[in-house]
């Protein structure tokens, strides 16, 4: 069995696979707030637009992140569940960061973190979102696998927690590989086998890889364990043409695995504006035939 995946995985890292359009309704798009996050941040736009902005780019799922909010009052979450029901929007997941480090080394500081994503969790649950994004950080960089694996057991201790509490608003608690540690998807996928639990998952990022990392065999092993996809793009390279990764080749991976659901667009590029790359990444899933 381990002969075969490494072989699969293997098989996926070589030559470009033949490009075929997925089964009808496999597949459905998402817009990651993050996409747009200069736009709010300037105040050229604010968290109670983003629904009009993902059906207006033809993004029926909406992937919130925490910190684009405004205050989340019960009021103001009324405010939102009116523009998602004006715009035909469901609500796909919230991006959390900012609730403290869920892998420290301290256990006071790891309950404390846990606690503070509970309102994150409640909230997600009023929008009907399926899930939250978490992260794995610590203030432990670990240099050695005997490091690694007591980091991972800090965040073991917090996510089954975590996932625990989630497990009765019926939401999973997501993992993406988003740097330091979580960007080793091996350490991930031994994360997801310690906590071991129905309601956790991966949130597979096309393009949150060191350069060492081979993205498509590393997309694989996190597919896997897939409750979404982010479809990473930055459209920089010859006549914005996206040069990082091979689309098509990586959406093959994606294909090959067992997810259905959201593919997430998460445009973080310079060279266009967000709503320029926005379009574009649109177009190319539409070009697939999503």
């Amino acid at each position: 069995m381990q002969s075969t995946r490494r072989t699969l995985l293997s098989s996926l890292a070589a030559a470009p696979l033949a490009a075929a359009a997925p089964a009808p309704g496999r597949f459905k798009v998402s817009l990651a707030e993050w996409s747009i996050h200069r736009l709010i941040q300037q105040g050229k736009a604010t968290n109670l637009d983003f629904p009009r902005i993902a059906r207006e780019n033809d993004c029926e799922g909406l992937e919130f992140v925490n910190t684009l909010w405004g205050s989340p009052t019960a009021g103001y979450i009324a405010r939102l569940k009116k523009r998602m029901a004006e715009t035909n929007t469901k609500a796909v997941l919230i991006m959390v960061d900012d609730e403290g480090q869920l892998g420290h080394s301290d256990p006071a500081i790891r309950r404390k973190a846990v606690k503070n994503h509970h309102k994150w969790v409640d909230i997600a649950a009023e929008l009907g979102c399926h899930s939250i994004r978490t992260n794995m950080h610590s203030d432990v960089t670990p240099k050695s696998p005997a490091e690694n694996e007591t980091v991972l057991g800090y965040c073991a201790d917090s996510f089954r927690s975590l996932c625990e509490y989630a497990r009765q608003a019926n939401l999973s608690i997501i993992i993406e590989n988003h740097w330091g540690l979580s960007s080793d998807p091996d350490a991930v996928v031994a994360l997801m086998k310690k906590v071991n639990l129905p309601n956790f998952g991966t949130l597979p990022d096309f393009g949150n890889f060191p350069p060492n990392v081979n993205k498509y065999q590393a997309v694989a092993k996190l597919a896997a364990y897939a409750k979404g996809m982010s479809f990473k793009c930055y459209f920089e390279g010859p006549e914005g043409a996206e040069d990082r990764y091979d689309f098509r080749r990586m959406m093959q991976v994606v294909e090959a695995s067992k997810y259905s659901g959201y593919i997430g667009i998460e445009y973080e590029g310079r060279k266009l504006g967000e709503l320029e790359g926005v379009a574009r990444a649109r177009k190319l899933l539409k070009d697939y035939g999503i």
